[in-house]
């Protein structure tokens, strides 16, 4: 089971490996490879300012919340409460302790791959989207693009679907190395599953990695893989109030693609209301409107990987130019010692 969410019993398969049903395993910093089953954990919803849990105690000071959720006209919210979630029999306090134990192991997961990425200048993008979004197809146009250029960008890809390689041998017919996770029943990829596969791609130096989550705006949202950024993808052909209904996943990342917006002589989409529905889940965020079919707006989408790219690679010789001068410097004491 998703240990956030709840979703279903996980059933996590690395390409090239075989796990029994309900195994997922966690690749430590030594090389140990810890193997576990999943088990019925808790939700994670994004929860609207101002809402609280209603909750009562027995006799015997336990408590638990009630039953039935809070109501307003014509609605019934499950989400609010602090833990932003209802689970039949659990606490509100319960799950956000379950909660927060899942994401902090998960979180420190991800800042060991944050620093192996940083140590080597490789930028990270964590895509996220949901079905149908059109994320494969942009991929294969970004890649085939960044590889073709005189300075040959190296780019790798995780590829995270709950099944099939379908997607992965869509990118290997690029050329580029590609790892399909399969996650069964597991609605994301978590930080552990994206460690596993740096170890296997071992993506050169000042490279660009690209992870296609699974197709979902909700889980992802939670789940830090050690990626420089969230990019989230939008295309014309879903409601325009995508932002508002998962405004987790849009406050999360840091650009949002519109992508097929040359469907949209075609489409009743408000690509204005859109925009400003997902400005004010994240007045940050920067957006790009782009079609994977055509090519429009892949100037812009990559000078924005560009950008970010320098930025990973002037860090990482920053980081390298320190360590000499540590080096230089200690080397300089022990020659004045005698």
């Amino acid at each position: 089971m998703c240990n956030v969410c709840g979703c279903g019993a996980g059933e996590t398969r690395i390409e090239g490996e075989a796990l029994t049903p309900g195994e997922h395993e966690h690749v430590h910093a030594d090389g140990t490879v810890h193997r576990h089953v999943h088990g019925p954990e808790a939700g994670h919803a994004w929860v609207p300012a101002g809402t609280r849990a209603r909750a009562h105690r027995h006799a015997d000071a336990s408590g638990h919340d009630d039953h039935a959720p809070a109501t307003d006209a014509g609605s019934a919210h499950y989400g609010h409460g602090p833990a932003g979630a209802h689970a039949p029999g659990m606490s509100q306090a319960q799950m956000v302790r379950i909660e927060q134990n899942i994401l902090a192991k998960n979180d420190g997961f991800a800042e060991r791959n944050r620093g192996w990425l940083a140590d080597r200048g490789i930028l990270a993008l964590n895509l996220v989207s949901s079905p149908g979004s059109g994320k494969t197809t942009l991929l294969v146009r970004t890649i085939e693009a960044l590889t073709a250029r005189a300075d040959g960008v190296p780019v790798l890809v995780v590829e995270g679907d709950q099944q099939t390689s379908f997607d992965a041998e869509r990118i290997r017919a690029t050329g580029a190395p590609a790892l399909q996770i399969n996650t069964g029943k597991g609605c994301h990829l978590d930080a552990a599953m994206v460690g596993h596969a740096l170890e296997r791609l071992a993506p050169p130096e000042d490279s660009v990695l690209l992870i296609e989550n699974v197709g979902n705006l909700v889980c992802p949202a939670a789940f830090d893989l050690g990626e420089a950024a969230k990019v989230v993808v939008l295309s014309v052909t879903e409601g325009e109030d995508k932002p508002l209904k998962y405004p987790d996943m849009f406050a999360a990342a840091s650009l949002m693609l519109v992508n097929k917006v040359d469907l949209l002589p075609y489409l009743s989409f408000d690509l204005p209301r859109a925009i400003d529905f997902a400005l004010r889940v994240n007045p940050a965020l920067q957006v790009i409107q782009v079609s994977a079919t055509t090519g429009a707006g892949f100037d812009e989408w990559l000078g924005w990987i560009d950008a970010r790219r320098a930025a990973a690679r002037a860090a990482r010789l920053d980081t390298v130019a320190r360590l000499r001068a540590r080096v230089a410097e200690l080397e300089a004491r022990l020659a004045a010692q005698g």
